[in-house]
Formats: C-alpha cells, structure tokens, sequence
C-alpha cells in the first residue's frame, strides 16, 4: 500500500502540477523509489494518471532529473513503460494543445486557458468577445503556440538569487582533499554536511553562502587556510514556489512555478490578461506591499524587461483592470487596439503601431468619440497629434493618400520604352517622344491619339500627325495623366499572308514579304511532292480596288505559270511577285499514278495481295494471276468487299448481315479479315464468280479498283435456318430437297411465321426472297452455304373495350345518316 502511495505522489512530482491543492513531495521520499519493485498493475496505474495530466513519454527525463531522481530509476521507469509497449499509448493521449508541465508551457487556445468553451454551444458573443481579445496589442504573447516564457534553468545563478529550503546545494572541495556533496536546504534554512553538522544558508546570495560554508568547512579540511584546499559552491536543483495571481486574469488561481520564475512566466502560465485586464498595470505584491509594476508595452517596444523581477514564494501578482483603450486603424504598420497610460498622447499609439505606412495620409487623422450622449467625428491635424490627449474608446482612422498622380503623363504603342514619365513645364508630344527613346520604325506616321481627361474627369480624344509633331510642325503640349497612342502599321491592318495547297509537302499558310516569288514560297512549303506537276501552276488573287461594275463578274484574277523542277527562276514566273492573300495551287501531274493494290484470299492458288496492272484489268484477270482456283473451291460462294462511303447506322447493319457470311470462310483469319474489311467502311458487293469465270469480260466481271478484297471458300455442305421455325438448325445439303423440305426438317413453320416474306442469303452475298404466283407462294431455290430466314409476323391486337364502343357508336352514326337519306329521298 505505501508503494502504491508513494508511486502515486511520483507521478505527481514528475507532471509538476499547477493547482493549489497538489501536494509537494520531498526529494527524500523520491529517492526511496525503487522501479524493479514495481508490479505491472502499479505502472499501468502510473501512466494512467500521466495521461490524465497529459505528460509526454520524453518529457520524463527533464522533469525526474529536476527534481533530483537519480538517472538510474529514470531509465528503468522508461524501460519499463517501453517494455509493456505503454510509451506508444503515452504519446498519442498528450495532444498539442495539452497542459505541459511546470516550467511555463501551457495550452494556447483561442487565447485563454480557462475551460474551453464547446464550439458547438459557442454564442456569437464569446467569438465577438475572442475576436476582439485578440486584435488587443500584447495579447499575441499568450495566443502563439510557438511562443513560451519558460525560465531558463540552465543559466548562470543570479547574484541576488537567495536560497530558501528545498533548494539543492552543491559543494565541490578539491585540491588535496577530494569531496562533493549535494545538499538540500531543510525547512529551517540548514544544510547538514557530512562530518560537520549543520550550516544555516536561508536567505543568503550564493556568494554569502560561499564564505560560510567554507569558513566552516575549514575546520576539518585544513588544506583550506594553507590555499591547498578549494571550495566551489553552485546551485543544483532549485525550489518551487507558490504564487497567487488575481486581478484580471484569464485563470487566476494559485501556481507551483520554478523560483527563477518572473512575472512574464507567472502571466503566461495564467492565460495572461483577459478582455478588461491591463497589460500595463501588472503590480507584483510581497508582504502586502507592492514592489514592482510590470509594463508589457517596455518589452513588446524597447525590449525592456526591468521591472520583470524574478517571483518569490506567496508572492501576489495582481493584474488591474485597463483604464484607457483606444484603437487605431488604416494606414499604420500594426492596427490593434492599445491601452495608453495618462500621460500618453495619439503621437506615442502611433509610435506602439510602428508607425505609419509607406502610402499613409498624414495631414488629417479621423478620430470617432464616444461622449456622454451621443459619437462625434474629431479631425486631428499633423500638427496636433503630439499633443492630441486620449479618452478610452476612441477608434483612430489613418487614411490612404489619393491613387492618383501629380505629373503623370503616359505613352504606349511603337516607341522604344513605353511607360510612364513626368511632366515638364510646357512639355509637347515631342518632348515625351524623344524621353521613350523615339518611335520604332513600325510606327504609323500619319496619325496618333492622345486620350485627356476633361475638366470633369471625362475622357476625350486629340489626334494630331505623328510626322508633323516630330518635325515640329505640331506642338500639341500634355496635360496631366494624357495618354499619348502610337499604333503599328502592323496593328493597323489584316495579318498578310498568302496560302498555298495541293503537291507539296508542307501546305498552309505562310506570313507574307514584300517581293516574295512563287519559287520562294514552294520552298517554305516543304518543296514539290513527287507527284507534282510542273505545268499549269495556278495563283489566284483578290479584286481590291476598281470601281463597281455590276456586269462584272470576276471574283478573282487567275494566273498560270510553269515551274521548274529544281525550282530555279523561270521567266515568266519571276517577273510575277505574289501579293498579300494570293492562293496557290500545285496540281498533280496527270500521267502520275501511284500502285493500287487488291487482295485476294481462299481457294486460290497464289492468294496475296496483287497491284493492278492496268486501268482495265477485271476480277477474271485477276484470278488468272492466281494460278487459278483450287480444286476445292466454291466459286458460287466467292464474295467481294469494296471500299465505299457508309453512315454509322448502315455500317451497324452490315455487320450484323455479314455475321451470317463468316462461317463460310476458310478460317478464323479470314473472319479477322472480314471484320477488318467492316471497320474500313468497306461494303459487300454481290459477284457470280462462277459466271464470271466462264464468261470473262462480261458484265459480270467487274474492273478492280484500289482496296477491293476478293474471298473465295471451299466447297459448303450445309444450309443453315433460322427464324420462325420450330428447330433452328444447320443441316447437310441435298440437291434433292426443296426450300418447304429443308423447313420441314427444321419442324415447319411456327404460328407466328410470316412465310410469304421468307427469303435465302447465298455464299456469295446474294439475297432472294419469296414471290407470289397467283394464290401460290414461291420459294427461292436452296443451294450449298444458303442461310433461309422465316421473318416474324407482327402481332395482332384485339380491340379494346373502348375502341369497340368507339367503332360501334361510328357505325351506328353511318346508320343513322344514311337511313335520314333514304327517308328525305322518299
């Protein structure tokens, strides 16, 4: 029970607790803590309450050795959370904006470490109320999260720093006697060291201590008097205080705080002032009289931290509530709201903002006053601000100069450094020439514009002669803030160009110069195709001046030249100069012609691609090329794909007819083929190769053309069927069976069938249908590879109850009136 206790108070130690009820635990009894005695429970408990505190897993070592925990129980204690993999665990409950520990950090959020409000319950008065805490000067102090005011424990002891009890003195005798001793000073101010009994220290500079402790220690070490001997006294672990801080404070209460600890530290580990408390008025209180008075406003502008005096035990930090207040805003480095002291005047706020702004207005600064019934406006002249007296509430006004210019004047367009410059006394359009550095050699000459605003800040427009202003003919003197325009010949008119098409390499259109030849732009295009024509070189040009003429109906001027092939200068074509616009065509030389291949695959002996020999050459040639058709072959079946122009819609549909052609094929690539052939927007043409073989040069036997793809496949032995009968199938071919023997095979028509529109595809891409002869339906002939479709016939509605009242009440109508005829007839 007395570990669990004491581990407990460690903990408490170690997380260094900042309320008035925690208890102070001894060195000695920290001491007496041994962690290989400690059972898991009791360290699970232990980082329990360190996570409640929020105590990091790396902020043990500081803390322990602060307090004087020897560094080996440290790093058992350590070793030990790390051991239960509790350090993780650790870690993720301290959040950023956690409560460290004792040495000043706190948690920084909206400005205030009182409990934090629930955003979601949040009024609009505590953000209006925040908001405004925040804009006050100084308040930023205790809103930066990367701002602490810890005391810096490493530094030198202070001469004036007096020890107290829990203070750890460390003696260090050296020379022919060789001792260290680190003492902690009792409750009642003594240190007792070894062999020689007790030495009052308490309230004694570390100096005073030194004299007494080694006059004392002289008495045993004899070394001492004869200068063998050496004694250096330094401060080891420094003693805690307790300080009460009221007043106007974000969270007054009372704080355990290092001794080295002063009134800044003490301020930021309280939240520092709230909404009303001063940050000039801070009064330190000892015994019940004030010894210092802190001025936040000495640090935050000159650096001063004087009267920032270190803190002693129950000392009483008091914050007083502001008494002026005065806002400034608009041009200054640094808009907030300040508190001013009697004394101050505007000329000293000014000074707390940084100053002025590069663009501020400084003749007048408008100030709004709250008086006893009602607000004013008070202007303060430049004059008047070193002496301006302030009254809490006043809000400060620093406007903008105007953005506008004295002596502006401008100029833009084709001189060689555009821009602003300053205006002269009796400055012309020359003047402000020749400060650009002159006109470029683009200008337009013959006019220029100068925008000048009126009177009434209206804008108008002078022209004047860019030429005769040079040349002094026209002294037209600027204005402020005249805009003087000089265009580009270039911006003033349609980009020249010229185009050129057909056999080059390169068509398109090219920027136009002055003397360009036919030749030259040939040659920006990339030069002559190989099936360009030299002759009949066509340029057209546009009309663009003459007069009206309604009988005329030229609407171009046609040239034609030859060329050379080497695009060396041809007489005439030299002479004639291309003009802005002129298009130019190059034809392709009529006797060119470039290999036109056709491909031919299946049952054929040498199947390949074959370029067409001749503009005559037929698909009976062709085949003769081959070597003939194989032995196999089914040239009823023989089908023909030739280039053609298709929508999208008809292409979808003769993908769909040529799936009934591709079991016919030779093979899988033959069907790739095809499929191909259908991607490239190339259609199915009928051809009787059979015909066509045994009478060539017939009607039948077409003229190849570029990109036609022949197939011809084996002999078929089968029929396929499909629609409107009972079993679907593919059957073998008889020569004896007719198209009513094959549907019977199949299990005859079904009940929907529509047989008067039944029809045959063959092999080769022919479809016949069904005819009727007199009352008798007659079908096509089957033949091998065939595909027999029996279409669907449409479904017949009955009559519904309303289109039978409908039709009755019609007919009964048609009754009526025709029986009125017959009577008027009677």
């Amino acid at each position: 029970m007395f570990k669990k206790i004491l581990l407990i108070q460690l903990f408490l130690f170690i997380g260094y607790c900042v309320t008035a009820q925690n208890p102070i635990l001894s060195k000695e009894q920290i001491r007496q803590m041994k962690v290989d005695n400690l059972s898991d429970d009791q360290v699970r408990q232990l980082v329990a309450e360190m996570k409640k505190s929020n105590v990091a897993f790396n902020d043990i070592d500081a803390y322990a050795q602060q307090k004087g925990i020897p560094d080996i129980e440290i790093s058992k204690l350590k070793a030990r959370i790390q051991q239960m993999g509790l350090d993780k665990e650790l870690d993720k409950s301290v959040k950023d904006d956690a409560k460290k520990d004792q040495y000043g950090s706190r948690k920084v959020a909206d400005a205030t470490d009182e409990p934090s409000i629930d955003k979601k319950n949040e009024t609009r008065e505590d953000r209006e109320l925040a908001k405004r805490r925040k804009r006050i000067f100084g308040s930023e102090l205790f809103n930066n999260k990367n701002l602490t005011f810890e005391p810096n424990l490493k530094m030198p002891t202070p001469p004036n720093y007096r020890l107290a009890a829990e203070d750890e003195v460390l003696i260090d005798v050296y020379g022919y006697s060789e001792v260290q001793h680190r003492l902690k000073v009792s409750p009642d101010g003594y240190i007792r060291i070894p062999n020689l009994g007790p030495v009052y220290v308490s309230g004694l500079t570390m100096e005073e201590a030194r004299v007494r402790i080694t006059k004392q220690l002289s008495s045993i070490y004899s070394g001492i008097k004869s200068g063998n001997t050496f004694v250096q006294i330094a401060l080891g672990n420094i003693r805690s205080i307790r300080v009460l801080l009221i007043g106007e404070v974000v969270n007054p209460g009372s704080y355990t705080i290092p001794s080295l600890a002063t009134v800044a530290n003490a301020l930021y580990v309280s939240g520092g002032p709230n909404e009303n408390g001063s940050f000039r008025s801070i009064q330190v209180i000892r015994n019940g009289s004030p010894v210092a008075t802190f001025d936040l406003y000495d640090f935050l502008a000159h650096g001063d931290l004087t009267n920032n005096i270190v803190l002693q035990d129950q000392d009483i930090v008091k914050v007083n509530p502001y008494k002026t207040r005065v806002e400034l805003s608009g041009e200054v480095k640094r808009q907030a709201i300040f508190e001013a002291k009697e004394n101050e005047t505007l000329q000293q706020i000014i000074d707390y903002a940084g100053g002025y702004t590069d663009v501020a207005f400084k003749d007048v600064i408008r100030a709004y006053r709250v008086n006893n019934k009602e607000r004013e406006v008070v202007n303060i002249p430049a004059g008047n601000v070193g002496a301006f007296r302030l009254k809490s509430g006043d809000q400060f006004f620093v406007d903008s100069i105007l953005n506008r210019f004295s002596n502006r004047v401008t100029i833009s367009g084709a001189v060689f450094h555009p821009g602003n410059y300053a205006l002269e006394d009796n400055m012309t359009v020359a003047d402000l020439i020749k400060r650009a550095d002159g006109i470029k050699e683009v200008a337009a000459l013959s006019r220029g514009l100068i925008r000048r605003l009126q009177p009434d800040f209206t804008p108008a427009f002078l022209n004047f002669n860019v030429q005769h202003a040079l040349t002094g003919k026209e002294n037209i003197r600027l204005q402020k803030e005249d805009s003087v325009m000089i265009y580009s010949k270039f911006e003033l008119r349609e980009e020249y160009e010229v185009r050129i098409d057909g056999e080059v390499n390169k068509p398109g259109f090219f920027t136009y110069a002055d003397s360009m030849r036919l030749e030259d732009l040939i040659l920006m295009a990339g030069g002559l195709r190989d099936a360009a024509s030299t002759q009949r070189v066509e340029i057209s040009r546009r009309i663009r001046s003459g007069s009206y003429d309604p009988k005329d109906s030229i609407k171009a001027v046609i040239q034609r030249f030859d060329i050379n092939a080497d695009l060396s200068n041809n007489p005439d074509a030299k002479a004639f100069a291309l003009q802005p616009f002129d298009e130019i065509v190059i034809r392709r030389s009529p006797v060119y012609s470039t290999q036109a291949n056709v491909q031919i695959g299946g049952e054929v002996i040498y199947p390949g691609e074959y370029a067409i020999n001749t503009r005559s050459e037929r698909i009976s040639d062709l085949i003769k090329r081959t070597g003939g058709l194989r032995p196999e072959a089914y040239a009823e079946g023989a089908v023909m794909m030739r280039k053609t122009f298709i929508n999208e819609s008809d292409s979808a549909l003769l993908a769909n007819k040529l799936q009934v052609f591709y079991n016919k094929l030779q093979d899988s690539s033959d069907i790739k083929r095809l499929q191909e052939a259908v991607a490239r927007k190339e259609q199915l043409l009928g051809i009787n190769l059979d015909h066509i073989m045994k009478h060539p040069g017939s009607k039948y036997d077409l003229l190849l053309e570029e990109g036609d793809v022949i197939r011809v496949p084996k002999k078929l032995q089968t029929v396929q069927m499909f629609g409107e009968v009972y079993f679907p199938k593919k059957v073998r071919f008889d020569n004896r069976y007719s198209f009513k023997d094959y549907i019977h095979g199949a299990g005859g028509f079904t009940s929907q069938a529509l047989r008067r529109r039944s029809y045959i595809v063959y092999a080769n891409g022919e479809v016949k249908n069904t005819k009727k002869v007199f009352f008798f339906n007659s079908y096509p002939k089957v033949k091998p590879g065939a595909e027999i479709y029996v279409p669907t016939r449409k479904e017949k509605k009955g009559l519904t109850g309303q289109e039978g009242i409908a039709m009755a009440s019609g007919l009964a109508s048609i009754a009526l009136v025709i029986v009125t005829i017959l009577n008027t007839v009677k």
